[in-house]
């Protein structure tokens, strides 16, 4: 699924350079549930965009589905995020003037499907995560809790092969965040590929596996029990 090596990314900083991603090397499989775990200044969320096609590396492998992803103009890349990748964020990222519908409904314009068919698998997604009741309501008329539900569906909709999930609970309360993480984990157990970034042990402990970063490097990357903890 997913096929990095020797990753280096470095940004500057007046005369000098950070070196923030110092030769990553990973691998993520079909069906795993991965979490990516580490402090401010790690490195984990320039490894998360790069992931994500929304920056490049330096110097390195970066391979998603057996395509290499190198040297993309801005054009290909959107088709290739919008391909391959589903987005769940910390703050929703819904567009506040569009019902739950039209929001999951969004990225299937891009693809280019019609509006029928856009409709029908918008509705589908908000049943799966158990919002179809709450299809014309507006963000604002959504708990936290409902509204990163409809992100889960708007990233579910385009059918990618790997869903991004930034800090998808940190906007959320303990018992809201064990709510959405035991849907994710549903959702993985039916075969969808999630990778996880978070600061909160409790949310990394309900993953496949802990990948933690520190200063740019892979300090451990260890499995978890199969029987996953539900906290």
């Amino acid at each position: 699924m997913l096929e990095i090596k020797n990753l280096h990314k470095s940004y500057p900083i007046g005369d000098t350079k950070l070196h923030v991603l110092k030769g990553i090397n990973m691998s993520v499989e079909d069906g795993e549930m991965v979490a990516i775990m580490g402090s401010s200044g790690s490195g984990k969320s320039t490894l998360l965009n790069i992931i994500g096609i929304l920056d490049e590396a330096d110097q390195g492998e970066y391979s998603l589905d057996n395509v290499k992803i190198k040297n993309l103009g801005e054009k290909k890349a959107a088709i290739y995020r919008n391909k391959f990748l589903g987005f769940i964020f910390q703050s929703f990222n819904l567009i506040k003037y569009k019902n739950a519908l039209d929001n999951v409904s969004l990225p299937l314009y891009y693809q280019g499907l019609k509006r029928e068919k856009r409709t029908e698998r918008a509705k589908f997604y908000l049943k799966k995560v158990g919002l179809l009741d709450w299809s014309s309501h507006l963000p604002k008329e959504l708990s936290g809790g409902q509204q990163q539900r409809v992100a889960i569906a708007r990233a579910l909709a385009s059918e990618p092969k790997l869903i991004l999930a930034d800090e998808p609970t940190g906007a959320l309360d303990s018992n809201t965040s064990r709510d959405i993480m035991t849907f994710l984990q549903k959702l993985n157990d039916e075969g969808k590929t999630i990778l996880i970034v978070t600061h909160e042990q409790e949310i990394a402990n309900m993953c496949k596996r802990i990948v933690r970063l520190r200063d740019g490097i892979i300090l451990e990357d260890n499995f978890i029990n199969q029987l996953r903890i539900k906290v």
